[in-house]
């Protein structure tokens, strides 16, 4: 149920905001989620791909492939990787794009902005873990079950 009055169920609103986000929006947008070790490492689920992190390919044709990140083309959605390529009809190669959706990243090019913003999101994590099992008491369990 929708409680916040600004928010809109609507479809075609949705649509509309998606397909016509400012680049900044995208970038949040086209986040991939982190591997497991990564996951582990820095306490985060997902990032924002970049430009030179190492990925991995889960799903579609190129499932099991990994390359590094040659471009992020936000304006249609897609990353471009090394060696995920194909040759069109004059014999050019062309980059496939593939969905940041669909990759996991397996390495991060980190900097001091993006070191700080793995740092902000596990400390959001780790006060939400700390948070975590007041949701239900064990009253409101028992009362359930009753």
């Amino acid at each position: 149920m929708k409680l916040n009055p600004r928010v809109s169920s609507s479809r075609r609103k949705n649509r509309k905001a998606h397909f016509t986000a400012p680049s900044s929006v995208r970038r949040v947008l086209m986040s991939a989620p982190l591997s497991t070790d990564l996951r582990s490492k820095y306490n985060v689920r997902s990032m924002p791909v970049r430009k030179d992190d190492e990925v991995q390919v889960v799903r579609g044709t190129y499932k099991g492939r990994e390359g590094k990140v040659t471009q992020v083309y936000r304006k249609k959605w897609v990353i471009h990787i090394e060696r995920i390529t194909r040759e069109k009809v004059n014999g050019s190669t062309v980059n496939v794009g593939v969905h940041p959706s669909k990759v996991m990243i397996t390495k991060l090019r980190l900097d001091k902005d993006r070191k700080s913003l793995l740092d902000r999101k596990a400390m959001g994590r780790a006060a939400a873990d700390k948070d975590k099992g007041t949701k239900f008491t064990t009253q409101d369990v028992m009362q359930t079950i009753d």
